[in-house]
């Protein structure tokens, strides 16, 4: 199969993105969703803002959303118009060109471009960009859809062009364009990675994730659709459909782990879900213990949910620093093992000579899982008992979250047993992909991860 070739070693990324338009003083509002967007990416972040002369000003860099953006430096992007970006590298390859927005000359003129999610067929694409003689920046795919879009810039409007340029892409994209004072935003027509539109004093926010609408002072709106261009200019909203068979796989990981417990995705709230998989998992895996304990952050909703269907106390067994960085998405797996002591303690009065059921939300290397066992048994834990809130993690994502290579994939090379054997657990218990659904309240997820069964073509890899 032609196109790009995928290899399993590859690794791919979860960013966030958002847009403002019509407000005063738009970079001070998109600070504060990009702070709120964080968990999303936590290596790099970017504004794109359009002044009052048209003129399109960026700042980015790598770090923290409060140390690329200090309080003064807001003050040097006026505008009421702009794109923000959080990103989450996953290879060595590349530094500051790949951060986004990404600014991008064209016939019609100077535009920003942000996006979250992952191109399945890039290589593809690429490599007919050059040999039209296209000269890429960075080593992003991201940079592709901006390509495609300047191509077909023209004085009529940006409309058509990137409807266009999305219909050539395949995979995963929340997109956020900035030209001309005019917001646009995209979703692919999967519907793998969420955008949600709200308004905001006199003008409009997107986002992908509801927090961040709510942090900068936004009411929700709705989602945008799958397949859907969202126009936001002087006329208000409007509305364009780049394809006209939309799907809904939405992926389960932002559910699962990925999302706030306060957004809300596609009507579902991410905290309710989180506690709907509790509760179920109960009903599949009823297990008899003296305390239930849920790893911190995304997995107490679980852990409320099965406390409350099983009747068995709920405590706080382990301890978070909040200062320290999410282990799932560190790019280095020594940086991971390091992370977990730094990051995680258990409290010794709440563990000593219990039993425990430990509840997470997934099981991706297996080297956390492990290494929170043994925390907990260190701390005279006596028994630890892991009910994992999703199925078996086995299969890469190519879709925009970095999940490893295959082979380091726990779940892809090893049944249950051996992985309970292996993070040393008393037992281990997984939830049922149709309890999954169940608890999401809709008939279809990107389950590709659990499952294998991936919704588009893997152009070149290994099905």
């Amino acid at each position: 199969m032609k196109g790009q070739r995928i290899s399993l070693d590859e690794l791919h990324e979860e960013c966030g993105v958002l847009g403002i338009y019509g407000v005063e003083d738009a970079s001070h509002r998109a600070f504060l969703g990009l702070e709120a967007l964080q968990h999303r990416g936590q290596q790099a972040c970017g504004l794109a803002v359009c002044g009052p002369d048209r003129r399109l000003r960026i700042r980015k860099g790598a770090g923290l959303v409060r140390d690329v953006f200090p309080e003064e430096s807001l003050s040097t992007l006026p505008g009421d118009t702009c794109i923000g970006h959080v990103r989450y590298p996953t290879t060595a390859v590349g530094g500051r060109e790949n951060i986004q927005p990404f600014s991008i000359t064209s016939k019609a003129g100077t535009f920003a471009y942000a996006h979250n999610g992952n191109i399945v067929n890039a290589d593809e694409i690429k490599a007919s960009l050059e040999e039209h003689g296209h000269l890429f920046q960075s080593t992003s795919d991201s940079e592709l859809f901006a390509h495609l879009i300047g191509m077909g810039a023209n004085a009529d409007g940006w409309v058509r062009s990137i409807i266009a340029a999305a219909n050539q892409l395949d995979g995963a994209f929340s997109t956020v364009v900035l030209a001309g004072g005019i917001l646009y935003a995209c979703r692919d027509k999967y519907g793998f990675r969420p955008l949600s539109v709200g308004r905001l004093e006199g003008g409009y926010a997107v986002a992908s994730e509801t927090c961040a609408l709510n942090a900068m002072g936004a009411e929700f709106l709705r989602d945008i659709e799958p397949g859907e261009l969202v126009v936001i200019g002087p006329d208000g909203i409007q509305s364009y459909r780049h394809s006209q068979h939309p799907g809904r796989y939405m992926c389960a990981m932002e559910f699962i782990y990925f999302a706030r417990p306060d957004s809300d995705i596609e009507g579902c709230n991410v905290h309710a879900f989180r506690k709907r998989t509790g509760r179920l998992l109960f009903e599949e895996h009823p297990v008899p213990a003296d305390i239930v304990v849920g790893v911190p952050d995304s997995s107490l909703s679980a852990a409320m949910g099965y406390s409350e269907a099983s009747g068995i106390p709920l405590e706080r067994g382990l301890l978070k620093n909040i200062y320290v960085a999410r282990t799932f998405i560190q790019p280095a797996q020594s940086l991971r093992d390091l992370g977990v002591r730094m990051k995680m303690s258990p409290i010794r009065s709440v563990v000593e000579s219990k039993s425990l059921i430990l509840i997470d939300d997934s099981i991706v290397r297996g080297t956390t899982s492990r290494q929170i066992v043994r925390l907990l048994r260190d701390a005279g834990a006596r028994e630890v008992h892991m009910l994992i809130a999703s199925p078996k993690y086995a299969w890469p994502c190519f879709y925009g979250i970095d999940t490893g290579t295959s082979d380091q994939l726990i779940g892809a090379s090893h049944t249950e047993q051996e992985i309970c054997e292996f993070i040393g657990a008393d037992s281990l218990h997984y939830l049922s992909e149709q309890a999954l659904l169940q608890a999401s309240c809709r008939t279809t997820l990107c389950t590709a991860c659990f499952s294998g069964h991936y919704p588009t073509a893997l152009y070149g890899a290994d099905e």
